[in-house]
């Protein structure tokens, strides 16, 4: 077995030093990365959002297209019955 000196706990000191220095360089490289998943995953949802807004809209067009063709139809029609007067 070697002897424990205080060069060779310096040097295990330094190597981990070392180590630590890299985790958290790491770990920051973690830390940024997860905020740009962060960001993307809300960009996402805002878009699904604003998808579920439009198909909402689209479902209730024809009825409102119907609704509007109805009106014509019935000032058309009292258009001419006033013509024919």
């Amino acid at each position: 077995m070697s002897e424990i000196t205080r060069e060779r706990m310096y040097d295990v000191l330094k190597c981990v030093e070392a180590d630590m220095s890299a985790m958290r360089c790491d770990l920051s490289d973690m830390k940024f990365g997860s905020g740009a998943l962060r960001g993307t995953t809300m960009a996402i949802q805002q878009d699904i959002r604003s998808i579920y807004g439009i198909l909402r809209d689209h479902g209730t067009a024809p009825e409102r297209i119907e609704r509007r063709l109805d009106l014509r139809e019935m000032a058309e029609a009292g258009a001419r019955f006033d013509h024919h007067s």
